[in-house]
């Protein structure tokens, strides 16, 4: 009767392990406030000086793109929204971050920071400020500078993500 059971719980451990490979993580189900329904996503202002067009939009779009796939929150018109995340681009460096034999430089990290703050519109009071920080690296000769910043995009609107809807 043991090996039965054992046999019984090893199947579902694996069932379990098999099921949960082909998960994506979501923050749905979090613990968005049930009064806020719909949040602005405005379009982000760039100071940072790094000139490089169509950035702001980029980080804009892709924080929408990740608002929409996580369904906490709907999106809104700004006029209209129950919540708002807006922010600004404060900085962007590029450096060196991989140096080669000879001193070469073989891969350039790209940091960029980002002002950003959540407001409840309905009870009219900031959630939070911050700024968030990542990087995004490229191997010079191989990938443009573009593949960093759009990996430092992604990375800092998943925090910004994470922060709104499990910032309560």
């Amino acid at each position: 009767m043991n090996i039965h059971r054992c046999i019984l719980v090893m199947l579902c451990g694996m069932a379990c392990a098999a099921g949960m490979a082909g998960c994506a993580y979501s923050f749905s189900g979090s613990s968005v406030p049930s009064h806020l329904k719909t949040v602005a996503i405005p379009l982000f202002e760039d100071q940072s000086g790094f000139g490089e067009a169509g950035l702001r939009e980029r980080l804009t779009q892709k924080l929408t793109e990740l608002f929409v796939n996580d369904n906490s929150l709907a999106i809104g018109d700004r006029t209209t929204a129950d919540a708002i995340v807006e922010g600004s681009i404060l900085a962007i460096t590029d450096a060196p971050s991989v140096i080669s034999p000879g001193e070469q430089v073989s891969k350039r990290r790209v940091t960029m920071t980002v002002h950003v703050s959540f407001q409840d519109m309905k009870l009219r009071k900031k959630v939070w400020e911050r700024d968030f920080s990542n990087w995004g690296e490229y191997s010079m000769g191989a990938e443009t500078r573009t593949v960093a910043v759009d990996q430092a995009i992604t990375k800092i609107t998943e925090d910004v993500l994470l922060e709104t809807v499990s910032g309560w």
